[in-house]
């Protein structure tokens, strides 16, 4: 009888472009997922002044975990000056986000090129939970 091993962990790809560091998530960000998501985002906002890029284009579905690891992030980044921005074309996902009342809450982007070469827009002024 073969075992069958579960990773609940996010699959994702880190890396450098310049001062921002780049997280492009894959799949699911959900209640099983999102803790040690949240703990890989810990430490990435624990720096002054961090500058994050969180690519949601291949995230299949994100549920009130995710989003609270997002929120959770953002507040961290805010705390230390820095910057987050999220990229996503997924019209579902900006649905979610003002159905929980956070449009407008997060620098969000269509394209990867543009949240990279962006000016700060100032949008992470309100307090989210």
């Amino acid at each position: 009888m073969a075992e069958t091993l579960i990773s609940f962990a996010p699959r994702h790809t880190e890396r450098a472009a310049g001062g921002t560091t780049v997280l492009e998530l894959r799949g699911d960000i959900d209640i099983l997922t999102s803790p040690p998501l949240g703990a890989r985002l810990d430490d990435l906002t624990a720096v002054v002044l961090p500058d994050l890029v969180v690519d949601l284009r291949a995230v299949s579905f994100i549920d009130c975990a995710g989003l609270r690891v997002l929120c959770r992030a953002r507040n961290r980044v805010m705390e230390r000056h820095g910057r987050l921005r999220l990229v996503t074309d997924s019209n579902q996902f900006l649905r979610i986000l003002r159905g929980a009342g956070l449009d407008g809450v997060f620098e969000m982007y269509d394209h990867l090129p543009e949240a990279l070469a962006a000016e700060p827009s100032g949008v992470l002024t309100a307090t989210a939970g």
